[in-house]
Order: structure tokens, then C-alpha cells, then sequence
């Protein structure tokens, strides 16, 4: 029999997570899973979302070769931030998709609603990446860090500023 659970007054079928949670030894962790389930989701697809972020960014690295530039007389590893934008264009469509349904449960319907949603999620996102390539340009740069332990720093940065910017901003809970 399928157990239906109470959110802000409607009724909702328990999701994928729910139910693996209610299979044997899982079902010991229930109360833990149900306290925290939103940051314990975050944290399963942002791991997933950084996995693919890297995934692309390395094998974008390894395949762009474009020379430097110097912007206002910095330097800029070009092939770094190209790398680093195509990275995260997938990131963010997977991130958004996976926030949107199982992570802040949107209940946002309607196309202007959902169009909406989404440019505020891609712009906190685009916020985010300048960060990213920032700290990405000036640890290579300035400061000699090796690319991917900089990819890593950054992208630890990044994912506490996207909770805050999705939780506040994108998927905020109306009464």
C-alpha cells in the first residue's frame, strides 16, 4: 500500500527517495532522512552535479587549446574559462532539473511561473560562475595553483552559494 505524505496542506505520493528509505535496514534511518531530507538531497545531487562538472571540465581541458589573453593587463588562460563555461552549462541544466523536482519540490506551474523560476535558478548560477572563474584565474594564475585543485576549491564555494541562492531566492516556500 502507498504511503501519501502532507506537504504544506496537499497531499503527495512519496518520491523515488521516500520509498528506497522505507526497504529494509534504510527504514532505521527514516526519521534522520525525513528531518534533513532537502540538504541530504542537495548534497546526493550536488555531489552528482560536481561529478559532471568535472567530468566536462577536464575533458574540455584536455581537448581546447586557445591561447592566453591579457583583459585590463591580467592574464587570462582562456582554454581555462572556456572549459570552465562549458562545464557549467551542464551542470546547471542537470542541477536545475534535480532542484526543481526532488531537492525544493517546486510547486511552481504555469509557463511564466516555471520560465521565471528558471532564469532566476540560471541567473543565480550565472553569478556563481563569475565567482568560479575568478577564483579559477587567480589561483591559476596569480597564485600557480594547480588547475584542478583549483576547480576543486571553487567548486566547494560555489555549491555552499548555490543552496543559499536556491533556497532563499529561486525555490522560497510560499504559506
Amino acid at each position: 500500500m502507498e504511503q501519501t505524505a502532507k506537504t504544506n496542506g496537499i497531499k503527495k505520493k512519496p518520491d523515488i527517495f521516500d520509498r528506497i528509505m522505507n526497504i529494509g535496514l534504510l527504514k532505521k534511518f527514516q526519521p534522520m532522512y525525513k528531518k534533513n531530507k532537502e540538504i541530504l538531497l542537495y548534497l546526493f545531487f550536488g555531489a552528482w552535479t560536481t561529478v559532471i562538472s568535472f567530468v566536462s571540465f577536464f575533458i574540455a581541458a584536455a581537448l581546447i587549446k586557445l591561447p592566453d589573453i591579457s583583459l585590463f593587463g591580467v592574464p587570462v588562460d582562456t582554454a581555462v574559462t572556456v572549459s570552465n563555461i562549458i562545464s557549467w552549462i551542464c551542470a546547471v541544466t542537470f542541477s536545475y532539473i534535480t532542484a526543481r523536482v526532488w531537492v525544493f519540490e517546486s510547486t511552481a506551474h504555469g509557463k511564466k511561473t516555471v520560465i521565471k523560476e528558471a532564469l532566476i535558478f540560471y541567473g543565480g548560477r550565472g553569478f556563481t560562475l563569475v565567482v568560479e572563474t575568478v577564483m579559477m584565474n587567480v589561483g591559476v594564475q596569480a597564485l600557480s595553483i594547480n588547475d584542478n585543485i583549483m576547480k576543486i576549491i571553487a567548486s566547494i564555494v560555489v555549491l555552499v552559494l548555490n543552496y543559499i541562492i536556491s533556497k532563499l531566492l529561486v525555490f522560497k516556500k510560499t504559506s
